[in-house]
């Protein structure tokens, strides 16, 4: 497995935050989602490598709000390795209402996305940008279709920048092919510990986790 020591921090919205602790998630103050299980499948399949889990996640955080906190909730709290899930919120404000001035189009999220990642990839052993998701199983569905734009520009930073690449979206549309999406995420959004599963197997696959 590629995350041999120190410190892992998970940053994101409310998929991420799911209740954990204030000011930083850390231990039982993790929330009840992803993160939380990654602690518990590392600690239980490497203890010897004591990885530190932190969780600084925000509900309803688009990339802007990355920027504005980054130094205080990333920076410097200086982690190892680096796990960065954003978008949803983004893309979903410009389906809210006419014209919400917090809604983040594709240029301005690149831009910032970019930005973060290359402030940050020279202090880290490795970063995985993991893509904003619409637990919908129709792609044409506008929200949905939005969606995917955000995702495949999630996966065009992975691939220029040298970071870790993890497709939710393509584990979700696999596993909507056996169940409903009520059993993943009842809004299609914020998902049931099921859900919360499939982001944390994502996550793992992509630092080469061996169950």
């Amino acid at each position: 497995m590629k995350i041999d020591s120190g410190t892992l921090l998970f940053i994101g919205d409310s998929i991420t935050d799911a209740g954990r602790a204030r000011p930083v998630g850390e231990g039982g103050g993790l929330g009840g989602g992803y993160p939380a299980q990654v602690n518990a499948l590392l600690g239980a399949t490497y203890p010897e490598r004591k990885i530190r889990v932190l969780n600084t996640g925000i509900s309803g955080n688009t990339i802007r709000n990355l920027v504005s906190r980054w130094q205080k909730d990333v920076l410097d709290l200086k982690p190892d390795w680096l796990s960065i899930m954003i978008g949803t919120n983004d893309v979903w404000r410009q389906f809210s209402g006419t014209n919400n001035p917090d809604s983040v189009f594709p240029e301005e999220f690149e831009k910032s996305y970019r930005e973060l990642i290359e402030k940050t990839r020279p202090t880290v052993k490795g970063i995985t940008l993991l893509t904003p998701f619409y637990v919908e199983p129709d792609k044409a569905q506008p929200m949905r279709a939005q969606m995917d734009v955000y995702g495949k520009l999630v996966q065009k930073l992975a691939k220029e920048t040298g970071c870790r690449f993890g497709d939710t979206q393509a584990a979700y549309d696999k596993a909507l092919q056996s169940v409903a999406f009520s059993t993943l995420a009842g809004d299609k959004v914020h998902p049931s510990p099921t859900g919360h599963m499939v982001l944390s197997r994502v996550f793992l696959k992509t630092v080469d986790y061996r169950w």
